[in-house]
């Protein structure tokens, strides 16, 4: 089977590899980051489900705003740029009250980009392929989420919590600039 991606879909998945991979770098050791803000167990599971609840609720709405949209992909944009400030402002957190509005802002992030994202994907696979390419962005996201996992141990462990946010900024940030600085008509 010959591997076929066009531009759109190759930028696609190479931005929402990165973001996917900078979001996993947090996942090993998100409990040992809210401990050593003061909280325990029970706050790590109440400020990671107050980040599903803002995405459940916000996805709505920006699904509908995607599909009202000539330029779709500002919303990509936006939702990379905001999970790039929110992971660098996980620098700033020393207290559960400020952990919880990060986590918010973090399902806001999410809410926005997927499904604008999704939206997009879909228009530019080809339909006598779109089992490969849907299966791929999907291989994708767990070898980023197997990568991002094992980066963010490391990183965290050699070089500290605020290293890690740093990168998993930088990450969703640059893939936010390289999809703006595209041409419109590449997505």
């Amino acid at each position: 089977m010959r591997l076929y991606f066009n531009r759109a879909l190759r930028v696609l998945l190479a931005t929402n590899a990165a973001v996917i991979f900078a979001s996993a770098m947090m996942a090993p050791i998100y409990a040992i980051f809210v401990e050593k803000i003061g909280g325990d167990v029970l706050d790590a599971g109440l400020t990671s489900g107050l980040f599903a609840l803002v995405s459940g609720v916000v996805v709505l709405i920006s699904g509908r705003a995607s599909d009202k949209m000539k330029d779709s992909e500002l919303l990509v944009i936006a939702g990379y740029f905001i999970l790039g400030i929110a992971f660098f402002l996980y620098n700033f957190v020393n207290t559960i009250p400020s952990l919880f509005m990060i986590q918010a802002l973090i399902g806001l992030g999410y809410a926005a980009t997927a499904p604008a994202y999704d939206a997009l994907y879909a228009k530019h696979v080809d339909g006598h392929r779109s089992g490969w390419q849907w299966s791929s962005w999907e291989s994708m996201a767990y070898f980023a989420t197997a990568a991002g996992s094992a980066a963010g141990g490391f990183i965290a462990s050699e070089f500290g919590f605020n290293a890690l946010f740093t990168a998993m900024s930088v990450l969703c940030l640059a893939s936010a600039l390289y999809m703006y600085l595209l041409p419109r008509r590449v997505l």
